[in-house]
């Protein structure tokens, strides 16, 4: 198996799994309990928290709030703070994640009014405009997400940042850092941001758990209810195994960010290289420049994409079209439609993504298999 769809999910990182081997065994108890078997899993909880507020530049720990992933740590930042405030709307990009624009639209359902920011042919949304859509609302929830998971575009969230808080003081940014973190720099202070979703999954941790930073005075209004865990923020017992997972493969992740970007980057440019000399007529369909390393959105002129998934599939080649969070449905990306790209195209596209166990070896590789099945296509 030749596996590129690391944007859906990357394998765990080994220190992620020795991490979370006590918290599967013997260290088993209930955080919220007060006896000592429940205190060591509690603190395991506090000390990942303290971990994981360093390592986005977060001024306290308790910033911090664990979630049962990213969806829901973006729906809790944006219904969450768009509820909090009576009558706030939300100001979303045209390519945001499903998580995102589905709770923008559930405000919507609630009367809030929801602008959409479009985005250029390249799936970059323009800091000023942003700014202008929450001047015109006055307090909104604005959310751009940091990269994106589909093309792999970064968007310049310091930069939104900056103009909605000189535009909308009032305002709450929120930015999904989910696709982007793995690469890029999503600290505090970097993005800027009130609010910053993270999974771990994407990390080389964990599926099912994630983070949110809140900044310190951002009102939330939960949105699931029950034992007030998290300063009531977030219901729900916690994943004590998954949490300390998610540190650790953040902790990973972030200090070899250097080296993953020259790793794995070299791994995606190869094989691009590859596909598009070899091959002709496959169009790159963002700029290296402006996309995460990891990621390679080509389109195969003629050849439809479910069927080109389907053969690479038969080879033992694991890639995706659109975003992997639809249950398996393929339709006509509301990314690509964004972006100005006709139905046709769209429909010939193939998102490849690698990740960090990929090197420039695992990039030729890949791209002689993905080569050798477009040929029999063709």
């Amino acid at each position: 198996m030749r596996y590129l769809d690391h944007a859906a999910t990357t394998p765990m990182r080994p220190a992620a799994r020795e991490a979370m081997a006590p918290y599967l065994g013997t260290v088993f108890g209930n955080p919220s309990g007060i006896h000592a078997v429940s205190r060591r899993a509690k603190n395991a909880v506090e000390e990942a928290r303290e971990r994981a507020a360093a390592l986005l530049g977060a001024a306290k720990p308790l910033e911090i709030v664990f979630t049962g992933g990213g969806t829901e740590a973006d729906n809790l930042a944006v219904v969450g703070a768009g509820i909090a405030r009576s009558g706030r709307g939300v100001v979303i990009s045209a390519i945001e994640h499903a998580a995102v624009a589905e709770s923008a639209r559930f405000l919507g359902r609630l009367g809030r009014d929801v602008r959409v920011v479009g985005v250029d042919a390249v799936g970059r949304v323009a800091p000023d405009a942003v700014a202008e859509a929450a001047g015109e609302l006055g307090d909104p929830i604005v959310s751009v997400m940091t990269a994106n998971n589909e093309i792999g575009t970064i968007e310049p969230v310091a930069e939104i940042v900056a103009a909605v808080r000189e535009a909308a003081p009032e305002a709450i940014v929120h930015s999904d850092a989910v696709q982007a973190a793995v690469s890029e720099d999503v600290s505090v202070r970097a993005l800027g941001a009130d609010l910053i979703s993270v999974a771990a999954h994407k990390l080389g941790g964990p599926k099912g758990v994630g983070l949110l930073y809140v900044r310190d005075g951002v009102e939330l209004e939960p949105v699931l209810h029950g034992g007030g865990q998290e300063l009531g923020r977030r219901s729900g017992t916690h994943d004590v195994a998954g949490i300390v997972g998610m540190v650790a493969a953040m902790e990973e992740a972030m200090s070899d960010r250097d080296g993953f970007r020259r790793r794995v980057g070299a791994a995606r440019d190869i094989f691009e290289r590859t596909v598009v000399d070899r091959l002709g007529e496959v169009v790159v369909t963002v700029p290296a420049e402006v996309r995460l390393v990891q990621h390679c959105h080509l389109r195969f002129v003629g050849i439809d994409a479910e069927t080109l998934l389907v053969k690479l599939d038969m080879a033992g080649i694991a890639a995706a079209a659109g975003s992997a969070c639809q249950s398996g449905a393929i339709e006509t990306s509301h990314v690509l439609r964004a972006i100005g790209m006709e139905a046709t195209a769209a429909g010939e596209c193939v998102r490849f993504t690698f990740g960090w166990p990929d090197d420039e070896a695992a990039g030729r590789s890949a791209a002689d298999a993905v080569v050798a099945v477009v040929e029999t296509l063709r």
